[in-house]
Parts: structure tokens; sequence; C-alpha cells
């Protein structure tokens, strides 16, 4: 009977809990059976405009933050460009690295339409000569994070892969001209019996190129002559501008390799000395420094008689501007140097840290290239830059205006980086490494009249050149990042300010130990709480 009760209620439980669920599920079906009648009266009825109001935001927030995890690296690695400090400024030497396969020698010719030379935009985390071909000693190189501390947020210099001094020279090779449209760049000279005509707002030096003779320079021919400074004078050297004597032109002459030079003009800065230099640079590498007699008289004798740079004065300068004479040198390397192959010019603010040759195999034979410098670490446009010029009054406000309207008529529009074949429109002009060939003789010559005609400026007149020769010449031009030039260049400040903190440290040690002074500062301060104790009595009384 036990038994019979157990298996009745056993049963019954059951039956209980069955029940419960189908009507648990019946209960289900009806909600989603009310839920969807909802959904529907929500899109069919008046609710559908908030709806598709939610759907277009909710794509339009996914889309921007898809687009912000793109583009937060670039900022980031703009920012890791100067102050030389010992961490960041690293030398990465393969040395032991086993030997890759030399890769094949890209085409010279030029192709239309032309490619984007300076990739690192979109590849933020290598360097400036990525891609590399399979085996280099510095294949995988990636530049590091941008630094932690949010404070400093000035140009650092970053890592830098060299190969080797001896691997860099074996990476030397010289183009060939024999591809080139332009076979042959000779110079204009101004006659005795000049006459000044109607638009010609250049210099004697110069030779006073009319708008005419300018739009004539950008027709490419294979035998070209064009204005290039020198225009006075029996040649380069003599009689012209830019006289030095004939010891020194002989020697200049004499050089047919790599020619490294730099320029100090109105005592501006002082000699520094170039270090890491092997001893294949210092036998094949000619190291030329222009001073003016007024910088030649502050040198240090020692320095000059033992130093590396072959120091050459010059006198009877083109302009009163010793920063423009300064661009003669800088910009006319391959007259100064006729049967020179390459040139380094550093500014003489610089100090050459890393041996030339391996400057020279980074950042011109490995990529390729006939002219490399590096972009602004923080301006990429010319109008913006001409705002900070005029800003910092670099030049006179109305002749910058001037410049920038000019260009701004034959087309120069801001820069963006979309549209532009290059990385920036704005280099930092301090450094130049290029080869010597009738085509960068040509954009450095044009160059070269854009700052004899408008202002000393060079960074305004960079990319209204380059845009103007680009796709008519065979052009390859890199320009790298900043923090890389950083790398091996150091910069120092000019020699006023120097001697303005030497004479600063110099008064505060005098202060420091002057007894007098000392008693002085002590009765100030006494009488100082002397007088704020009286005070204090007498509020209280």
């Amino acid at each position: 009977m036990s038994s019979l009760v157990l298996d009745l209620g056993h049963f019954s439980s059951n039956g209980v809990s069955q029940g419960r669920k189908q009507n648990k599920a019946l209960n289900m079906a009806k909600d989603r059976e009310r839920s969807c009648l909802r959904l529907q009266r929500m899109i069919i009825g008046r609710r559908i405009g908030v709806f598709i109001a939610f759907f277009i935001s909710a794509l339009s927030f996914l889309m921007l933050l898809s687009v912000t995890r793109v583009t937060n690296p670039k900022p980031a690695i703009d920012g890791i460009s100067p102050t030389s400090t010992a961490s960041n400024r690293q030398i990465v030497n393969m040395s032991s690295s086993p030997p890759f396969q030399r890769r094949e020698k890209l085409s010279r010719q030029l192709t239309f339409p032309i490619q984007r030379i300076d990739i690192f935009q979109q590849v933020p985390s290598f360097s400036s000569d990525h891609p590399l071909p399979y085996g280099h000693p510095c294949e995988g190189f990636k530049l590091p994070p941008p630094p932690a501390d949010k404070k400093r947020t000035g140009p650092r210099p970053c890592p830098v892969c060299y190969l080797p001094v001896k691997k860099a020279i074996s990476e030397m090779h010289i183009s060939s001209t024999m591809d080139l449209p332009i076979h042959r760049l000779s110079y204009l000279e101004e006659s005795s019996e000049f006459e000044h005509e109607e638009g010609m707002t250049a210099t004697s030096f110069g030779g006073h190129p009319s708008l005419e003779d300018r739009k004539d320079s950008y027709q490419i021919h294979k035998n070209m002559k064009i204005h290039c400074g020198f225009a006075q004078g029996i040649k380069p050297g003599s009689r012209s501008g830019f006289d030095i004597q004939e010891a020194d032109w002989d020697d200049m002459k004499s050089c047919t390799g790599v020619v490294v030079a730099s320029a100090i003009f109105g005592n501006y800065d002082r000699l520094k000395q170039p270090v890491n230099v092997s001893k294949e640079s210092s036998k094949r590498v000619c190291f030329f420094m222009f001073v003016d007699e007024e910088t030649h008289q502050h040198l240090d004798t020692y320095e000059i008689e033992h130093g590396i740079w072959r120091v050459v004065i010059v006198r009877n300068l083109a302009y009163e501007d010793a920063r423009r004479n300064g661009k003669i040198p800088k910009l006319l390397l391959h007259r100064l140097f006729p049967n020179a192959k390459f040139s380094l010019w550093i500014d003489g603010k610089l100090k050459l840290v890393v041996d030339p040759y391996q400057v020279l195999e980074r950042f011109l034979w490995r990529r390729n290239v006939n002219i490399a410098l590096s972009r602004h670490y923080r301006r990429f446009d010319v109008f913006v830059e001409a705002e900070a010029n005029k800003a910092a009054r670099k030049y006179d406000n109305a002749t910058i205006d001037a410049q920038i309207a000019f260009y701004q008529s034959e087309g120069l529009v801001p820069y963006n980086r979309k549209k532009s074949l290059f990385p920036s429109d704005v280099p930092e002009g301090c450094v130049i490494i290029r080869e010597h060939t009738p085509v960068t003789n040509l954009f450095m010559c044009l160059w070269f009249n854009e700052v004899d005609r408008f202002t000393s400026r060079d960074q305004l007149s960079f990319a209204a050149v380059r845009d103007k020769l680009i796709g008519k010449i065979p052009l390859r031009l890199s320009m790298f990042l900043d923090c890389e030039r950083r790398n091996f260049v150091v910069q120092e400040y000019h020699r006023d300010i120097l001697e303005q903190r030497s004479i600063s440290l110099m008064h505060s040690a005098v202060r420091s130990t002057d007894p007098t002074f000392l008693t002085s500062k002590r009765h100030r301060r006494s009488s100082n709480r002397q007088k704020i104790g009286s005070e204090s009595i007498a509020a209280a009384m």
C-alpha cells in the first residue's frame, strides 16, 4: 500500500512539473510575439526616424574609432625627434651580420605616373629605409616607441641602422648620365655691359635673371644654360663675390669623390670638428669649412692646424646678410667642387658624429635616390612655415608675404598628404646629402635662384622648385625623418647665445663668492624680516 502511495505521489508531482513547463513555454512564445509586434510597430510607426538616427550614429562612431586607430601612430613618431640624449642616440652597426644579397639596381629611367618615394607614413614603426631586400643586415630594424614622458615634447634623435664603413663604401654606385634628359648643364655669366631690365629683381651675384629667364630655366633640354650664381668674375672663387685663394681652389678641384662641407659667416657659430671619422674617410673624403675674415679671427689656431676641417677664408662676399652668404656653398657645392661625385652639407651650428660613408650609404645609396634631406619635425605646410618665420622675425614680413603670394599665383596650395608625392613641403635644410648629376645640379641652381630673388629662407622656396621639376626630370628625392638626422649630427646654439649663457653663469658664480654681495644680501633679508615684524605688531595694536 505504501509503495502505491509513493508511486501515486511521484506520478502527481511529475504531472504538475510538466504542466508548468508547458505554461512557461507558452508564455515565452507569447513574449516573443509581443516583442516582434512592438518592433514592427516601431519600424512601421512614427519611431522609424529615431531608429534610423540611432543606427547611423552607431555606424559613424565605429568608423571614427577605426580611423583614430590608424592615424594615432603618426604624431607619436613625428614627436620622437631632437635633444641629444645618449639613450636615444644609438648607432646600430651591423658588422656581424651575414652577407646579404645585393639588390638589383633600380631603373634610372623616370616612370610615369611617379610613385611615392617615402612610404614611412604608411609604415610608422619602420625607419625611412623600409622596405629592405631579403637578407640585408638591417632587415627588420624598427624604430622604438615614442618616449613615455609626455612633458618632453621636443624633437629627439632616434636609432639608425648603419652598415660598417667598408660595407658602406662597397655599396657606392654612381648614376649614369647617359639616360638622363639633361646631358650637359652650363652656366650664364654677366657681361660688363649689363643693363637692368624690367622684372629683374635678383642680385648681381645671381646674374639678375628676369622672370622670362626664370620661366625658361624650367624647360628641360639636353644642353641647358642657366643662371647659377657666380655670374660676375673670371670663375667661381675669383672676383665673383665669393673669392678664395688659388691654392684652395686647386685643392677643391682635386676632390673627385666625397665632399663634406660647412660654413660659418658673421662669426655666428663655433668651429666643431667631426668625430667618429674612419681612417678610410680621413684619407679619401674632403672636409672643407668656409669662413669669412671676421669668423677666422675668432677661431682657435690649434683647431685650424690640427683639426680635420680644411678652413678656407672667403673674401668679398656677395651679400651683406651672413645667412644669405651661407646659401652659396650650401646650395652651389657643385660649382665649388666641379669634380666631386657626392657631397654632404651640414650647417655651421651642427657637429658630424657619424662617418660620412655610413651616412651616404644609409640615406642615399640604400634608398637609390640622388638627393636626400630631412623634413621639418613639426611643420609640413609652406604657408604655416611662412607664418612661423614671421612670428620669429626671421625675415621682413612684407617680403615673406610677397614671396608666398607669388608662389600662390603660380599654383602653390596648402599641403595635402593624400595628394602629395612627398611626406612634407617643408625641409629641415641644415643637412643636404646628394649626388652631383646634371639633374640634382639643376635643382640646386634653381633653388638658389629663388633664394637670390626672394628671401634667404630656403624652406619657403623648396617645394615651389621641387613641384615645378618633378615629372620633368628623374629627381629621386627622399625626405627622411628629422629624428634620423639628429642621430648623425648634434645641434648646438649659435655663438651669441652660448656667450650670453657663459656671461650669466660667470656673474652668478661671482655673486655666490663675493662677500660684499653676500653681506648685502643678508642685510636685505634681515631688513625685510624686521619690516614685516614691525608691520605685524602695528596691525595687532
